[in-house]
C-alpha cells in the first residue's frame, strides 16, 4: 500500500543481529522452564545462560537505537514542517 523507505545498510544489520539474538534468548528460555520443571540436572546453567543472553539481546536492542540515531546524525534527515506549520509561518511573514 506504502512504500516504506528502506533502513540503512548499518541499521538493518544492527536489527536482523537483535532479532535473531533476542529469537535465540527466548529459544534458551523456553529450555530452561522445560529443564525446571521436568527436573533435570541442566536446568541451572540453563537458567545462567537464559540471563547472560538476556543482557546480551538488551545490548543488541539498544545498539539497534545507537546505530540509527548515529546514522541520522551523520547522513541527516531531511523534515518539512507540516502544513500547518508552513501556514502559521507564512501569517507571521505576511504581517
Amino acid at each position: 500500500m506504502y512504500a516504506k523507505p528502506r533502513l540503512p545498510d548499518p541499521v538493518r544489520a544492527a536489527a536482523v543481529r537483535a532479532v535473531i539474538i533476542v529469537a535465540l534468548t527466548l529459544v534458551q528460555l523456553t529450555v530452561a522452564v522445560l529443564c525446571s520443571l521436568a527436573g533435570v540436572w541442566f536446568a541451572f546453567p540453563a537458567l545462567l545462560f537464559t540471563v547472560a543472553s538476556t543482557v546480551v539481546a538488551t545490548w543488541a536492542v539498544l545498539d539497534v537505537w545507537v546505530t540509527r540515531q548515529v546514522w541520522i546524525q551523520r547522513h541527516g534527515v531531511v523534515s518539512t514542517p507540516s502544513s500547518a506549520a508552513r501556514a502559521r509561518g507564512q501569517r507571521r511573514t505576511e504581517r
